[in-house]
């Protein structure tokens, strides 16, 4: 590290972990946030405001100022920033030393205020996903994500979080000496969620955001498929989104609504309690950054499938190892019945996933995300897995 070390952050996000739609790339930022301000770093978090939700709070550390909706969050955090560095506005007080743009599709354009201090901080490339935004705003989103943005930033440090997300930046032109990999950490699960014995009957869950692009109707097809072959089949849903109501229509529809539970958002330690009590976790996701469910689930010792094409995963998963990676539809219900049927198998699966969980750790992440911000800081470019 250097002998210099970061004193103060700004994070910038369109969501937070609060946020009804929040997932596994706000945790990211919230976590990382936490664990440097911890460590001393005065970390303050700009995001969009949502229904009962403050517009100044402190969350573990973290300095979190909201205002903006989905995307007025941009426009408003723009005007903080230009406005704070005339001593205005809510950001007045905030003196970065760094600032983290996360780029969830659209920057923030955090470097039209401040210069080269920027790293940017991609979690996936959204070429698949733009076009469930409608066909115009699809068009201009990804116009902004493949065209813009890389030569915006063209001297700025970018962030990702797999070596797959790594790769489709530098597909679309930013220079790979400018991408570091600072991986998803992992906090510990609830001691009294590991003690728990597996459910005697076969369950399937899957943790995830009701999102289209997260395609969850392809996990409740698998079971509509092989519960036929696999008595007491049962799918237990963990999360919530706009997209919900659709899936349980979706399951009335293959007539499973008694083999599936949907929990909506649920406290830590139900989501362990679930987790350890399953068989399998299936993540049918079009794109992932990493697939932060992955190792949580594996933590309990339970494996993962999901697609070898949705990109993150590939770093989550080692293939055959710690789970499974399918090309198709009909490839996740051959994989998941596999998995099902054969306990050894299974079991084996899961045991190195839990040993390959061990690795991850969010103080092991912040502090490589702070070697980043000091090469910054210091005007210097770091790449590859920090």
């Amino acid at each position: 590290m250097s002998d210099r070390p970061v004193r103060a952050v700004l994070l910038l996000c369109w969501r937070d972990t609060g946020h009804p739609q929040g997932g596994g790339s706000e945790a990211y930022v919230q976590r990382i946030g936490a664990y440097l301000a911890a460590r001393g770093v005065d970390v303050t978090l700009r995001t969009a405001r949502y229904p009962g939700a403050l517009r100044d709070e402190v969350v573990d550390g973290v300095r979190i100022n909201r205002a903006g909706g989905p995307y007025t969050v941009y426009i408003w955090a723009g005007l903080a920033m230009v406005l704070a560095r005339i001593g205005l506005g809510p950001l007045r007080r905030v003196r970065p030393d760094v600032v983290v743009d996360t780029q969830n599709g659209l920057p923030f354009l955090a470097r039209l205020a401040f210069g080269r201090r920027v790293a940017v901080l991609v979690h996936h490339c959204h070429r698949e996903l733009w076009p469930v935004a409608g066909p115009v705003m699809g068009r201009i989103g990804w116009f902004v994500e493949s065209r813009l943005s890389p030569r915006l930033h063209r001297r700025n440090q970018y962030v990702t979080v797999s070596l797959p997300s790594a790769r489709d930046l530098n597909e679309l032109g930013v220079d790979s000496g400018r991408i570091a990999v600072v991986r998803n950490g992992l906090d510990e699960a609830p001691a009294p969620s590991l003690g728990l014995p597996r459910s005697a009957t076969p369950r399937v869950v899957v943790l995830s955001r009701l999102v289209p692009h997260k395609q969850i109707e392809d996990a409740l097809e698998a079971v509509a498929t092989l519960r036929a072959d696999i008595p007491d089949l049962h799918l237990d849903i963990l999360g919530g989104g706009w997209w919900q109501q659709r899936l349980i229509e979706h399951a009335e529809l293959l007539g499973i609504t008694d083999a599936v539970t949907f929990h909506g958002h649920v406290d830590d330690m139900t989501k362990h309690r679930v987790l350890q009590q399953s068989w399998v976790h299936v993540l049918p996701s079009r794109k992932e950054g990493w697939g932060l469910a992955v190792t949580e689930a594996a933590q309990h010792g339970v494996p993962t499938i999901g697609y070898r094409a949705s990109g993150g995963l590939t770093d989550s998963i080692v293939d055959g190892v710690t789970g499974l990676l399918v090309e198709d539809r009909d490839g996740l219900v051959a994989g998941l019945g596999q998995l099902l049927r054969d306990g050894v198998l299974r079991v084996q699966l899961g045991s190195k996933a839990q040993a390959r969980s061990d690795e991850f750790s969010w103080a092991q992440s912040a502090d490589a995300m702070r070697t980043v911000l000091e090469s910054v800081r210091d005007g210097r470019y770091i790449s590859g897995l920090v």
